[in-house]
Formats: C-alpha cells, structure tokens, sequence
C-alpha cells in the first residue's frame, strides 16, 4: 500500500525525498515562509503556495489515518473485525469511505430496524433473504413470529418488520452505498423553484435545473444562500428505476421466491434510507467542494490586492464620502503620519460646495497634497465628480483614485483603530485607512480581517475557520514575500511575519519605544519572548534599513550573512562596493567561477546562491516595484456616458468564478464575464486576470436601471 510520503509526491507532482523533508521541516516548528525561503535545498524550491497545500493534505491524511484507526478499534472491540473487512478499512482513501464501512457497526438511535430486532423479528428477515426454490408460503413462514406480547400481532407485522431490517442492512452496504453514490453524480439533476413571485435577486433559479456533475460552484453557493434565506426550493432528482435496479441485484437471489416482496423492500430502502441519506451527502459535497473553490478563488484575489504596488512619496488626502454627515478628510504625510484631519459638505443634502472647495484648496496649499484617495461607499459617486471638478479649477498636478474602502469601517470600530487614534471620530479613523490604502496596500490592509476586505464571493457562508486559515496564510506569505521594516512597522504588520506572535510584535514596538531604533538584527534577541527558534524563523523578513550590516536591509538571512561575505571576497568585491551598488558583474563572475564551485566555497546550495545574488544586487529592493503602478485618473464618468462599442481603460477590483469586475471610472464596476475574457477558451478568469491589473476593455451594454454594464476584453 501505497505511504502517505509516496501519496502526496504523486498528487503533489514532488520528489518523495523532497516531501518527506518539508513534512519533517514542519513537524519541527517551521513556519511555510521560512521553508519556501530558507530552505530551498530541501525542497526542490516549492513555492509558498504548493507547502501550504502539501500542509492541508498533509493534515486530512493524517486525519484519515486517526479515524482508521479509531474505526477499525471500535469494530475490534465488538469482535465483528474479519480479515477482509480489516484489509477494506486499511485500503479506505477517504473519509466517506471509512464512514461506509464503519456505518453497520456505529451504534444508532433507536430506528424501526431496531425495534423489529427487539421483537425478535431477525430470523425471520434472514430466513426470507436466505430463501432457494420451493418455500412456505409468506404468511406461513412469518406465522411462529406472531407474539402479541412484543407486539407482533398479525403475520403482516412480522412481515413488515422483517421488511424493515432487511432495507436497514441493505442501506449499511458500503459497496451499494458506493455504487449508488457513482449513479447520484452521474445522473443526479438539482432543481430550483421560486418561492416568492416579487423576488428579483434569485430570479435565474426560479425554474432551474443543471445536471450535478455540471454544477459551477458558484450557482452552488448563489442556490444553498437562496435556500436559507427562504426564497427557493431545492431538491435534487436521480434515476429511481436504475438505483431501485442496482438495490434490487444486491439483496434478491435469482432463486430466491420471494421476489415480489423484496423488491418492494428494496424500493422502500431506496425511497426512505439511501437515497435521503445519499441527497444529505451529495448537497453537502456539493457545498464543501463549492467552499473550497471560493476560498481558493478569495485566496487568489487577496494576493495581487495586497502585493499592489505602493504609491510613494506623495502626500495624499484621504476622503471618506458620504451624505449626511459629511465628508472626512485626513492628510497623510509620505511615511503614513497624519497632519491634519477635517469634514467637508460637498454631497445632499447640503451641497456646501463652495465651502468644500475653500476647505480642500486650502489643505491642498498648507500641505503641497498631490494625491487623493476616495473611497469607493456611500456617495462615492458624487464625491469623485467633486474631486475631479475641484482638481481642474485647482490648476491640475493632483491626481486621484476611488479605492475600495472595504473592511475600513471594522478597522475603524476596532481595537486596533482606537488604540492607533484614541482622539479621532470613527469615520476619521476610516479617512486615514483609506489614504493609507494607497500609500502602503499591504501595510494598511493586515490591520483587517481578511474575511472584510471583500474580494471574493460568498465569504460569509464559508466555514469561517478555514477561510480564516487560508486567508492568514495568504497574508503572512505576502508579508514575507515583501519583508518589513523593523523600526516603522506596526505591531499588526508585525505578528504577520513568521514566527512572531502578537505578544512578540506588542514586545518589539515596546523595546523599540524604550531603547530607540533598531541598529540591526541581533537585537532581536534582547526582544522579550522572541526565542532562538522565533528568531530563526523571523529574522531574514525583517530589514533593518540603517544597519552598519548591508546584509540587515536584505533578505539574506544571518544564518547565511558568513557565505554572503564569503562570496563578495571570491568575486573581488567588498560590502561597501555592494552597498554602492558597484557589483552589476557579480552573476558574470560567479558563473565564470562556477556555480556548483562558487556555492561549495561558500558553505550553501546553488538555490540560496541565487537569492544572495539577488539581494546584493538590489539591496533592499521592494518586489512590488517591479510591478505596474495603480492607475490614478484626474476625470470622471458619467453612467449615462457609456455608449456600446466605447473603449476604456480599467482596474480589475474582483475576479469571481464566472468573470472579472473592471472599474472602469464610474460608480459601478462592469462585468467582463467569462467566455469575454479572451478569444481562446479558459476554465477560470484567473487564467488571464488579477486583482489590480489595468485593462482595456470595450463597452458591450448598459442597463441604467438595474446599473449594470457588460464589457468585453475580446479583440482588444
């Protein structure tokens, strides 16, 4: 039989030798990002995202392997384990099966089977089943179970208790539960009906019907949502004749004469055990599949939102809309310090628009403002029309940017927001989250919930904890991906870099109060509660820009600081010649050395070779400046300004499973649906989108009422 280390190097595509060394790298303590960095000798240089996954399988086989052994213990202890019964429960793959085969021994409520055990009726159901050729007759084979003191009065209640174990055992077959199970996805129909005639939002699953093994897991989610909320009926609709057919050839023999009865029994299982049973399982595979593809898809959209490149060194002005009670500003200096904070009334009801623009013009002046960042809720529309009008009678040299404002408003009502501004208005805590936003994405963005910053779909019917857990993952492997400023990052940006927990990152922003800046990395280790192992595991995420130590602003990690030197003498350079930038010749060299030479000398292997060279290079290079910048505009659109045919430039704010939504300047994103992404055929829109990216997209229509608008990237 095949190992656990021998399965996950064939789902994983992966050498044995490599899986078994990450499966011991984190049994030992080591967090994902330290593994995928740091230790690329031991894997084959997996990437974060394949360690996560061999971590999740990981833990199910482990699991699996728990429950087989807890099942085929418990089946042991009623001295009912066989030989074949053994070897099964050793060759189950999955879970389902292991239930299967533990299902006729698991102890169960008191069912009609088993109140027809007690009257003494299972002799009876075995005498009928084990029947050949000539037999008595029904009624006369039932007659010597007639106990009215048990409550068997007639010989049609024996017969129909008799009836009620048979279907009972019949329902505990793991092979028919298998066989019947196949049929379900093969022919299985979910259907959808309306329930309420005034509904606008389920309107496509008012008559619906998609074949199971068709099913996109997003009409999954839209339907199990519809049924919750009352609006739709759901049931799911299989081939009864071949399931009734393929129950009747497990129980009946071709001898057997009593035929008519146990196919009656068999249709009664069929009806009333198997296939509620087998419908309960199916709906719940559907859905948990369903939540690992919206997870999945979350995952992949949080990624590209949180590695959006910075917009650096501009001071920006923050502006959360809204009607009533105006809108809040925060200037934000280029390192993310607010200056100065304020409430206009630009938008209905009060139109104090002249006062709006004095206000703006003024803060504009005092604090050289260059960018301005809007959030994208309510009276955002209005809000932007401001702005852009505002910039043109300014005299231009600001530009501006709708940001997604999701999540700012938990942010604020936080802990976290309080105890960052005790003084400020919860909606002037947003103001600056938005500004923020801008300035640093990932830095503001790991102040929230992950779940908040909506980018997905469906998320808050997901099973929380392993959304929870997926999203971390994600934003602990970005965090480290970018790697942090020791001396500038907040302690929320801190407990996201491995190895750091809450408690370390509070002791980190204390000792740097107390003890001033960070001069390198070895004080680290003066940190309260930050062990050799948590320094291990956290050291080479950190920098340290000012350190006498070049290698404290890198990624090079301490552990291998002696073969960075190492390597810069071999190739006649020095850490100052790297710090000036002056060794564009060192890859030339090292290959000229030899790479397998030049690693060897050096104490590392030719994977983490690499990275130094790298590093050195670009000494404390941020990897998302080598991606394209956000796109700042300076105008506005109108929804009515939208004509079919009209091409445009755009920034995609979500991808779902069905399509990408492209803001495109107006207050509500268009949709790019799938089979308009592209000429060729994809499975998913992540194939040619992510978040972030700035697309040109042609207007297909426009629906004013319901605001929604069509777009198409084909032919572009």
């Amino acid at each position: 039989m095949e190992s656990m280390i021998q399965t996950l190097a064939r789902e994983l595509g992966q050498k044995e030798q490599y899986v078994e060394n990450v499966v011991k790298l984190l049994d030992d303590g080591n967090t994902v990002p330290f593994i995928a960095r740091y230790r690329k000798e031991m894997h084959g240089t997996m990437d974060d995202q394949t360690i996560r996954r061999l971590a999740d399988r990981l833990a199910y086989l482990r699991g699996l392997e728990e429950r087989r052994t807890e099942v085929q213990h418990a089946i042991e202890s009623q001295g009912k384990l066989t030989a074949e019964l053994a070897a099964a429960i050793a060759a189950a793959q999955t879970l389902a099966a292991l239930d299967d085969l533990y299902r006729p021994y698991r102890p169960k409520r008191r069912t009609r089977a088993s109140i027809a055990r007690e009257k003494g009726l299972e002799p009876l159901a075995a005498a009928i089943t084990a029947a050949r050729n000539t037999s008595p007759v029904l009624e006369a084979l039932a007659k010597p179970y007639i106990h009215p003191e048990k409550g068997v009065e007639t010989a049609e209640a024996a017969l129909a208790g008799a009836g009620d174990i048979i279907a009972e055992d019949l329902s505990d077959d793991a092979a028919l539960r298998g066989r019947l199970r196949a049929l379900l996805h093969r022919t299985g129909v979910l259907r959808t009906a309306g329930t309420d005639e005034n509904d606008t939002v389920y309107t496509m699953y008012h008559d619906f019907a998609e074949p199971v093994r068709r099913l996109q897991s997003h009409r999954v989610l839209a339907v199990n949502r519809g049924e919750k909320e009352g609006k739709l009926k759901v049931t799911l609709d299989a081939d009864e004749s071949e399931a009734v057919a393929a129950v009747t050839r497990t129980l009946l023999h071709p001898k057997n004469p009593y035929g008519d009865f146990l196919r009656a029994v068999c249709t009664d299982c069929w009806r009333r055990l198997l296939f509620p049973s087998l419908e309960r399982e199916l709906r719940s595979e559907l859905t948990d599949a369903a939540n690992e593809q919206a997870i999945r898809t979350f995952a992949l959209n949080l990624r590209p939102l949180l590695m959006q490149p910075p917009v650096r060194g501009r001071v920006t002005l923050g502006f959360d809309p809204a009607y009533r009670t105006g809108c809040k500003l925060a200037v934000v200096d280029a390192t993310g310090k607010v200056l100065e904070t304020g409430v206009i009334y630009p938008t209905p009801p009060h139109r104090k628009t002249e006062e709006a623009c004095r206000t703006l013009r003024r803060l504009c002046d005092r604090h050289r403002i260059t960018c301005i960042a809007i959030g994208n809720g309510t009276a955002s529309k209005e809000s932007e029309q401001f702005v852009a009008d505002f910039i043109r009678s300014y005299g231009g040299g600001i530009d501006y940017m709708v940001v997604s404002e999701a999540g700012a408003s938990v942010y604020s009502a936080s802990e976290l927001g309080a105890a960052e501004f005790p003084d400020f208005d919860v909606s002037l805590r947003s103001a600056v989250s938005i500004a923020r936003r801008l300035q640093d994405p990932l830095a503001e963005l790991v102040k929230i919930d992950p779940k908040a910053i909506g980018v997905g779909q469906y998320q808050h019917d997901m099973p929380q904890s392993r959304l929870s857990e997926t999203l971390n993952g994600v934003v602990e492997d970005c965090v480290n991906a970018v790697g942090v400023d020791l001396n500038t990052a907040s302690p929320a940006l801190l407990s996201r870099v491995a190895g750091i927990t809450n408690a370390v990152s509070k002791n980190i922003t204390l000792y740097r109060e107390q003890n001033g800046k960070f001069t390198s990395r070895k004080q680290l280790h003066k940190v309260k509660g930050l062990g050799p192992k948590a320094f291990e595991q956290c050291a080479g995420f950190l920098r340290v820009p000012d350190s006498a130590e070049l290698l404290d602003r890198t990624a090079v990690h301490p552990e291998a600081y002696a073969a960075a030197h190492t390597l810069l003498t071999l190739c006649g350079y020095t850490a100052d010649d790297a710090a000036q930038g002056r060794i564009r010749d060192l890859p030339a060299r090292v290959q000229q050395r030899g790479e397998d030479d030049t690693a060897a000398r050096c104490g590392v292997g030719i994977p983490t070779l690499r990275d130094i060279i790298t590093e050195l290079l670009k000494p404390g290079r941020d990897p998302r400046d080598e991606l394209p910048p956000p796109m700042l505009r300076s105008d506005v659109l109108d929804l009515n300004d939208l004509k079919p045919g009209m091409r445009l430039k755009g920034t995609v704010r979500n991808v779902a499973d069905f399509g990408a939504f492209v803001d495109i300047g107006v207050h509500q994103d268009g949709l790019v649906h799938i089979s308009q992404l592209c000429d060729r055929f994809i499975k998913h829109p992540a194939e040619v989108v992510t978040v972030g990216d700035i697309v040109e997209v042609s207007v297909l229509s426009v629906d004013p009422k319901s605001h929604r608008i069509a777009l198409t990237m084909k032919g572009l």
